[in-house]
């Protein structure tokens, strides 16, 4: 079971969402929090998996709860997904920056926000099409991190690049394993070794690292 906080300050759009979570096999929810600093608070007391975090709330935005929620170690295994009314949303690259694993418009169809939650829940990371667009534009906007990030690519092979450039333009594993014609396994390695040798804590992180390096952009 997929245990899912909803964070939104719109009363009825948290009753929506829960609505749809709890009707759906396999996924439940465990909380509504009306503000950042609510979502924050009830991240430590319930633990979720995943947390559906709006980018604008009163009290504490969703990106730095966000921020918060990845950077606290007891917390640090929580996904959380983003979302937001507006597809050029100015906040796209700081979400992921702060650590967020995903990125969803609000109107997206609830079949895929349900799929989307799984994969968030999996491990992958995922990103609306018309966000990786943003995300490039976000990245020539505001090419300051906010951490320290690696900005070369040494140590990483050929292979590992192509990989790497791939997973910049949003592609799932069994996509990759497709386009490269190689088995989802040898694809799952290959990512494995670039989370390894590039210190970086999951998907969102590589395609952040991949456009600071100029490999994708």
């Amino acid at each position: 079971m997929i245990r899912v906080l909803v964070a939104d300050d719109q009363a009825l759009l948290r009753g929506s969402f829960r609505a749809l979570l709890e009707t759906s096999p396999g996924l439940s929810v465990v909380g509504e929090a009306a503000t950042g600093a609510e979502a924050v608070a009830m991240v430590r007391d319930l633990m979720p998996d995943v947390v559906l975090m709006d980018v604008r709330m009163p009290e504490m935005d969703g990106i730095e709860a966000t921020r918060r929620i990845r950077e606290a170690a007891e917390t640090a295994a929580v996904r959380v997904l983003m979302l937001t009314m507006f597809d050029l949303d100015s906040y796209i690259f700081s979400a992921l920056r702060a650590g967020a694993s995903g990125f969803l418009l609000k109107d997206t169809p609830p079949a895929d926000l349900l799929d989307a939650i799984r994969v968030i829940a999996a491990g992958e990371a995922l990103l609306a099409p018309t966000v990786t667009r943003r995300l490039i534009e976000e990245f020539a906007a505001r090419p300051e991190p906010a951490r320290p990030l690696p900005r070369t690519l040494d140590g990483v092979t050929d292979r590992e690049r192509e990989v790497l450039a791939l997973i910049a333009r949003g592609l799932s594993n069994s996509e990759i394993a497709e386009h490269l014609h190689l088995s989802l396994a040898t694809v799952k390695t290959y990512v494995g070794r670039l989370l390894t040798k590039l210190d970086a804590r999951d998907r969102a992180q590589l395609v952040i690292i991949a456009y600071e390096s100029g490999l994708a952009g």
